[in-house]
């Protein structure tokens, strides 16, 4: 998952290490608390992999704010980049920016069919980039994830029904709450569905317009 979120924001713009965790924590909030210690990793198995490039930007250092850890994480990785890439001059810091190979592996990640769209945090992932795939991919992500859902909505009235008596108030109370926010999460894609249907409708009285 951060792999996708890492070249998702890099699709946007070149940012340097600072600037992508923070843009990560603002804007993706599963990965709020993504230290350097993981980022930085994930940035050099992209780079190993031509998913990512990096460039020098002559600027001035980033303030280290925060905890003693988020220092000594930053202090620990200026020394390994420094031991990696030789001497340099100035002060700079480490730009990164996608690559024609991170556009292909984005998409793949971004459009992979699997079991994943039950997983929360990943289908907010994806769909905080659904911008980029096609209305078919688009759709298709949205019908698979509806259909998760109805299989866990039918899961957990099953064990409901079958747990009366047994459970308490509060238990009860507890699993109807996990139940009626399925059910609003079904109810908000069904209009995201209904949405890209009407998009595709669209789409094709333009086209014979046009002819």
């Amino acid at each position: 998952m951060l792999e996708l979120a890492i070249l998702g924001l890099l699709k946007e713009s070149d940012l340097h290490g600072y600037e992508l965790k923070k843009r990560l924590a603002e804007s993706l909030g599963p990965f709020s608390s993504v230290s350097f210690g993981s980022l930085y990793p994930a940035l050099g198995r992209l780079e190993v992999a031509g998913a990512v490039k990096a460039v020098e930007a002559n600027e001035s250092p980033v303030p280290v704010l925060g905890s003693p850890s988020l220092g000594a994480e930053l202090a620990a990785f200026r020394s390994r980049r420094a031991v990696a890439l030789g001497p340099r001059s100035g002060r700079a810091r480490k730009v990164y920016g996608i690559t024609p190979r991170g556009d292909e592996l984005f998409a793949e990640l971004l459009a992979a069919d699997d079991a994943s769209t039950e997983d929360d945090r990943l289908f907010n992932l994806r769909l905080a980039f659904a911008r980029y795939l096609s209305p078919e991919a688009r759709l298709g992500m949205l019908e698979r994830r509806r259909a998760a859902l109805v299989e866990r909505l039918a899961t957990s009235r099953s064990r409901i029904r079958a747990g009366r008596g047994r459970f308490d108030t509060y238990t009860r109370s507890l699993m109807e709450h996990g139940t009626e926010a399925t059910e609003r999460d079904i109810s908000w894609l069904d209009r995201l569905i209904a949405a890209e249907h009407a998009g595709d409708h669209a789409a094709e009285r333009q086209e014979e317009q046009d002819q």
